[in-house]
């Protein structure tokens, strides 16, 4: 029985019987599903990006509180996660995963955005920022990644990520995503195999390990809109030393704050307070 897929599927529909549109939509010549809130704010467009192995039902806690103060929320699934198949023709990498992204922000969303990204989804939306700027209203860096490690600090994150084997490293990578994972969460840790050991993942991992590539500081210190980026305490994935290197290139407009009880993904164990960092950012910011 596939325990993982029956509940992502029941996220699903629950959130579409709650009035979230789930469509899939073309960008840039691939299929991406995502979710679709109208909201009843004036804000920006809220986009929504995920990491590495995650999904836009990631997100789901933040879809309800962020249209409040936004007039529309948008979750993606990226080529070869969640509901979105896989990429459909060139090779299977970052920068492929990047171009639907841009392509989504400029065919779909149509207008500058909010852009919050988590994790890998933090790097592409600096990229997206750097590269598009007209598509990007604000930043908010959610534990990004792309920061330039030292050698065989890259490989350890990777490594825990997609070297998941067994229950025993299911259950060491979840205590490394969360601040204080749920105990039922760890039950089922053993589930997470499915979302790291996909070809889109493993693909991309592999290329990471071999490319090396990091944002560079000509990149981050070129950003001109408002920039967040919020960081755990209890960050256990990345290392501290992505933190500093963020610090020391980001723009001196950018703010940092480091975060009492995030762990990497608070989308998913603090989503209220991740929504009132990143809405008190905007209201901060004249969005």
């Amino acid at each position: 029985m596939d325990l993982l897929g029956s509940l992502q599927k029941a996220l699903r529909q629950m959130l579409v019987a709650r009035g979230v549109e789930s469509v899939f939509v073309r960008a840039g010549g691939q299929t991406l599903h995502t979710y679709r809130l109208k909201g009843e704010g004036s804000g920006p467009p809220v986009v929504l990006v995920h990491g590495l192995g995650g999904t836009a039902n990631g997100f789901s806690r933040v879809l309800f509180p962020l249209a409040k103060r936004f007039r529309q929320v948008l979750a993606v699934d990226l080529p070869g996660h969640g509901f979105s198949p896989e990429l459909c023709g060139g090779p299977i990498c970052v920068r492929s995963q990047f171009e639907a992204l841009q392509a989504f922000c400029r065919e779909v969303v149509g207008a500058p955005s909010y852009v919050v990204g988590n994790s890998l989804g933090g790097a592409m939306a600096v990229e997206l920022a750097a590269e598009s700027p007209e598509l990007v209203r604000a930043l908010a860096l959610v534990a990004p990644a792309g920061a330039d490690l030292p050698p065989g600090r890259l490989d350890q994150v990777l490594h825990d990520m997609i070297g998941v084997r067994t229950a025993a490293d299911a259950r060491a990578l979840t205590r490394r995503l969360f601040h204080a994972p749920p105990a039922a969460l760890l039950l089922f840790a053993h589930e997470l195999r499915k979302f790291y050991g996909t070809p889109t993942v493993r693909a991309i991992a592999q290329e990471a390990l071999e490319a090396r590539a990091a944002l560079a500081p000509a990149v981050l210190g070129g950003l001109q809109m408002p920039t967040l980026l919020l960081w755990g305490a209890s960050e256990k994935l990345l290392p501290y030393e992505s933190l500093d290197y963020f610090r020391a290139h980001l723009p001196s407009h950018a703010e940092i704050q480091v975060v009492e009880g995030f762990g990497h993904i608070p989308q998913m164990e603090r989503p209220a307070e991740l929504v009132s960092h990143l809405v008190a950012f905007a209201d901060a910011s004249g969005l």
